[in-house]
């Protein structure tokens, strides 16, 4: 059935049947092939970003690095992979040079990981060139990442976007336990961090190397000479959503919607600044997994060739607490995100702890509040926002992430030896975003009015 505000693509609504001598397997081939090409290119990058992630706390380590310094260091990192987005996203939508920016941030990526494998060799530079290239590497992902979305969402439309965007998910989860198995293979046979980043220099090529392939094949949305079997994708603009209120629904964020007739509806509403602010402080608390890391190899003992193990199991962690949440969301309410806070309030008691054991556990808590915050979260988002304004509602929800990261990485490195002070600052900041949160939801019981009338769902 098709959705209000959307005109479907002929091809969507209806599949033509195959030509006279065809083969319906090469039509299939054609609609699912730049799908499964995005698909492999976040699966080759994921193996080289997250394959080094678990090890950056190890290697700043080695170059001689305190525990503030990497959380400085992998706290700016997380800050630009949020908060630029909230840069490049319009400015890919201002020029219409998708590609550009695509291209551009895989290849920074693609570049920057690799590199990290001469860090030792750069005598005292080497710390500040480590720095430099991993916070590069986040850099890499705001450029691409809204550019990459919008190529995405049209190279979905023909098969349908809740298959696609499934497919491509579930490949770039896959890269995401590929890439630190890898690295940990290589640890394990030769005991050579420079050689566990060199190795990532294949999926990096091999990532470049699919983009170049599909760059031939899809065109810029919009373009004027849409490749052969190129599918139109209509946005439906401001005029689609309702100029006011539907009598009866929920009325707490009816001022912000823009209820005069003809006028957009705005992003910045009360309910999405107060879940934005939400959005900071429980960032601020989650410390990114480079001084997880860190502390395991200098406080707890734990091989390095072990640590891309247990970042692996996090991101297990990571899909269950994905799917468990999101299906919970979609049946229950936003409700479920209230765990959010306090299982990050348990993150420092335990993956900071001094036994393996607590580490471990800690260390799946971490991964389940990722999964969180990396996908349930943004649910409520187009919850509380008009799609017209949801592109830049998820850009500034970014940097309200990217900030709390940035204070997180300086909070968790310079109370890292005072564990006690640690834990009771993380659980203030904890309760703050819980009441927050609570609060929203009391004032957004019920759906935008671009999402249709009120169902009570949050």
């Amino acid at each position: 059935m098709e959705r209000p505000g959307r005109r479907l693509p002929a091809r969507q609504q209806e599949f033509p049947p195959p030509r006279p001598g065809g083969q319906p397997d090469n039509r299939l081939r054609r609609l699912w092939g730049p799908v499964v090409g995005f698909g492999l290119v976040s699966l080759a990058t994921d193996m080289v970003s997250d394959g080094a992630r678990p090890l950056g706390g190890p290697l700043l380590a080695q170059l001689g690095a305190s525990a503030l310094f990497v959380g400085l260091v992998t706290g700016a990192a997380e800050a630009a992979s949020q908060g630029l987005r909230l840069v490049f996203g319009p400015w890919a939508d201002r020029t219409g040079k998708y590609w550009t920016f695509t291209m551009a941030g895989y290849a920074l990526t693609a570049l920057c990981v690799p590199l990290l494998a001469l860090t030792p060799l750069a005598g005292t530079a080497g710390l500040v060139l480590a720095a430099v290239l991993i916070i590069g590497d986040r850099v890499g992902k705001a450029v691409r990442s809204p550019a990459k979305t919008v190529l995405l969402a049209a190279a979905v439309q023909p098969v349908g976007r809740g298959r696609g965007f499934a497919v491509h998910k579930s490949l770039d989860l896959a890269g995401a336990l590929l890439g630190p198995l890898l690295v940990s293979a290589v640890l394990v046979a030769t005991g050579s961090l420079p050689a566990a980043f060199a190795v990532l220099v294949i999926p990096a090529v091999a990532a470049l190397a699919i983009l170049v392939w599909l760059r031939r094949r899809v065109q810029e949305p919009g373009a004027d000479t849409p490749a052969p079997d190129a599918d139109p994708v209509v946005f439906p603009g401001p005029e689609a959503a309702p100029a006011a209120t539907p009598r009866g629904s929920h009325s707490g964020t009816a001022p912000a919607q823009g209820k005069a007739a003809g006028r957009p509806p705005s992003a910045i509403s009360g309910p999405f600044i107060l879940f934005a602010a939400a959005a900071f402080f429980w960032s601020a608390g989650l410390v990114a997994f480079g001084v997880i890391s860190y502390h395991l190899t200098a406080a707890v003992a734990v091989p390095v060739p072990v640590v891309p193990l247990l970042y692996a199991g996090a991101m297990g962690a990571a899909a269950i607490g994905a799917l468990a949440s999101g299906v919970i969301y979609d049946r229950a309410g936003a409700a479920v995100l209230l765990a959010l806070p306090v299982l990050i309030a348990g993150v420092p008691v335990l993956a900071l702890a001094p036994s393996a054991g607590l580490v471990l556990a800690g260390v799946l808590v971490w991964g389940t509040a990722m999964g969180i915050q990396d996908s349930t979260v943004k649910a409520l988002v187009a919850d509380l926002v008009p799609q017209p304004r949801q592109g830049t509602a998820y850009g500034v929800f970014a940097a309200f992430e990217g900030a709390g990261a940035l204070v997180g990485g300086a909070l968790y490195g310079s109370l890292y030896s005072a564990r006690p002070a640690l834990i009771i600052t993380v659980a203030a900041l904890q309760a703050t975003a819980l009441v927050l949160l609570v609060v929203t939801l009391r004032r957004a019981r019920h759906p935008s009015p671009a999402h249709g009338p009120a169902d009570g769902r949050t």
